[in-house]
């Protein structure tokens, strides 16, 4: 009798994230967002506040990604060495999963600040429009560093 061979190991590929998918994300979570300050003056009585901690907090998640990113592709493009393939496969699913969550965070906050954009007679609406859209903007920066985090794992199929 002859021994039975072992199955081929399985090959699998980790896609680029699509640019509609963080789109279609960023867009739900802006209407969202637009729609928070309304639904929580109407349920709660006042709208909420974004506070400096959520804005520093975002951006040094995303300094992180950059600092990954950065570090990433210096050792595999710059300098030509590898990286143990467990290692690829989870900085480029923490680069996909970091791009979706920073599109729905940049989408909710910059939702949110719209809504108080042209609004005037309610305290504190400069300060909440100013922290949320700066929220805003580090959870672009988030998606920005994720997707250099993703594009700097990816290499070439002539690469060894």
């Amino acid at each position: 009798m002859s021994e039975p061979t072992p199955p081929p190991d399985p090959e699998g590929t980790v896609g680029t994230t699509r640019p509609a998918t963080l789109l279609g994300v960023g867009l739900v979570a802006l209407v969202l967002g637009w729609t928070l300050r309304s639904a929580s003056i109407a349920w709660v009585g006042h709208a909420p506040r974004v506070t400096w901690l959520q804005v520093l907090a975002l951006a040094l998640v995303a300094g992180i990604l950059g600092a990954v990113a950065w570090s990433t592709y210096r050792t595999l493009q710059a300098r030509r060495q590898t990286i143990e393939p467990h290692q690829a496969v989870n900085r480029l699913v923490l680069a996909k999963a970091c791009a979706i969550a920073g599109a729905a965070v940049a989408g909710g906050y910059l939702g949110y600040a719209l809504s108080w954009v042209g609004i005037d007679e309610q305290e504190l609406a400069g300060e909440r429009l100013l922290r949320s859209g700066l929220a805003g903007l580090a959870g672009v920066m988030i998606v920005v560093a994720s997707l250099l985090l993703e594009r700097a794992c990816r290499v070439r199929r002539d690469d060894p």
